[in-house]
């Protein structure tokens, strides 16, 4: 098992949501932290088709299992921003000449946002995925992918948050409140019951597959068998 320490002051792992109000999961989503050790792999996960409007992920991802922990649970917040978009129909196409191609439909919306993650990301099950990130670490990420240079930084659901501390812990230096996976027949009592997106299907969102979790309600230094789920690019079920 290869356990990864996470910290950020803030953080952000939208739903799939429209309007003027923006959620965010309340902690690290599967999605996203496989999405982060791949970055710190090096490993590229998107695909341009030259078809589709959308920029895909690849189906030959590595397989791997994750399980997230929280060693503090984030704040909540919210802000409000300016929200620029082509709006679908008519809707401020008057201001589009003096906007000269720019996005002209401006509308003020609410964001909600994370603070003060720390966070452990467990993986097992792929050793060469978890050899791969290891050595990125140690050579902090100036390793070479294919004989090219590793391009991007991580971040944490918007490219203006970054992160504090991302390295690994051989043994856990606190424990955490695990996010214990649920089946469809558990109706066993748990805080913080939410959905967290583990694979995000861009060309058919109703293939997104975003299980049940709860927190567990004891801190321990190592995830429980309940707390792993597995990534299996483009074959997710939930």
């Amino acid at each position: 098992m290869l356990r990864l320490r996470v910290k950020a002051p803030f953080a952000a792992f939208r739903t799939f949501t429209a309007g003027s109000y923006r959620p965010t999961a309340p902690f690290l989503t599967p999605s996203a932290a496989y999405g982060l050790v791949l970055n710190v792999a090096g490993i590229e996960s998107r695909l341009d088709d030259e078809i589709s409007p959308m920029t895909l992920m690849r189906s030959d991802l590595p397989v791997v299992e994750l399980a997230l922990g929280a060693v503090s649970l984030p704040g909540v917040h919210s802000l409000y921003q300016q929200l620029h978009n082509y709006p679908v129909g008519t809707t401020g196409k008057v201001r589009a000449p003096a906007c000269k191609g720019a996005k002209y439909n401006i509308q003020p919306i609410r964001r909600e946002f994370l603070s003060d993650l720390d966070a452990y990301v467990c993986l097992r099950g792929n050793d060469v995925l978890q050899r791969h990130v290891s050595e990125s670490l140690r050579q902090e990420g100036r390793t070479m992918v294919d004989g090219k240079p590793r391009y991007g930084v991580p971040f944490l659901g918007d490219n203006s948050f970054m992160i504090d501390e991302l390295r690994e812990e051989a043994v856990a230096e606190k424990p955490a409140f695990w996010y214990l996976k649920l089946g469809p027949e558990d109706n066993s009592p748990a805080l913080h019951r939410c959905r967290l997106t583990a694979w995000i299907d861009r060309a058919n969102m109703v293939q997104t597959v975003a299980p049940l979790y709860a927190l567990a309600d004891v801190a321990t230094p190592d995830p429980p068998v309940q707390s792993w789920t597995q990534i299996i690019p483009g074959s997710l079920k939930s």
